[in-house]
């Protein structure tokens, strides 16, 4: 699962191989020979794209496959099984559990602003964070409700605040148990204020409760 996850994400080029049902080659002295895939759910047009087929002594038949809607990925391994049959079906039967099972739900976007903090003695009073991923969280569907989200920082942010800063938390929970950190940065740099302007800003402060 892990090495078909990275082959997926970091070699997108390479991965398109996996879905042709067939290829030919040419051979010295001799008629082209075709090689079909032998990943049998790519003949089942249901969206499968990958990934290959394996059998050893211990382990038996076994399949790494996955599939494709819209956005969504999912990769489904299995291994055990005694015959080709078994490893297609149950392989099958994974894949279609996970796509009318779970959902995807996207949190964040990549670089795009998404929460706005308070800043102390800045030029600016509040600046925007970002996540440096996507940021998406698969639960399942019946139970959305129970995906929530927290921002933590110890605030409000003094200045100087430099662009890209770690400024804060996001917290993802899932039925009250965290289930990812992720650090929110700083979208620009903001100054400190001059000395007058921090005087009269602790001043109101100090008199009004407002940063």
């Amino acid at each position: 699962l892990i090495m078909s996850n990275y082959l997926i994400k970091n070699y997108p080029g390479y991965y398109e191989y996996f879905k042709e049902k067939e290829f030919t080659w040419d051979r010295t002295g001799g008629d082209p020979i075709k090689q079909g895939n032998r990943n049998p759910l790519l003949y089942k047009d249901i969206g499968v794209d990958g990934i290959k087929t394996g059998y050893l002594a211990y382990e038996k038949y076994s399949l790494a496959s996955s599939i494709k809607r819209q956005e969504r990925r999912l990769i489904a391994v299995a291994s055990g099984f005694e015959n080709k049959n078994d490893r297609s079906k149950q392989s099958l039967k994974l894949l279609t559990w996970g796509l009318t099972k779970f959902e995807t739900i996207k949190i964040a976007e990549k670089n795009k602003p998404f929460t706005t903090i308070d800043v102390w003695q800045g030029r600016k009073k509040n600046i925007e964070a970002y996540l440096e991923i996507d940021l998406y969280k698969t639960i399942p569907k019946a139970k959305k409700r129970y995906l929530k989200v927290r921002i933590d920082y110890t605030g409000p942010i003094k200045a100087p605040v430099k662009k890209d800063e770690k400024i804060a938390k996001l917290n993802v929970f899932f039925k009250d148990e965290i289930i990812g950190t992720y650090d929110l940065l700083a979208v620009e740099n903001i100054k400190r204020q001059n000395i007058f302007s921090r005087l009269l800003t602790s001043i109101n402060y100090l008199i009004w409760g407002d940063v």
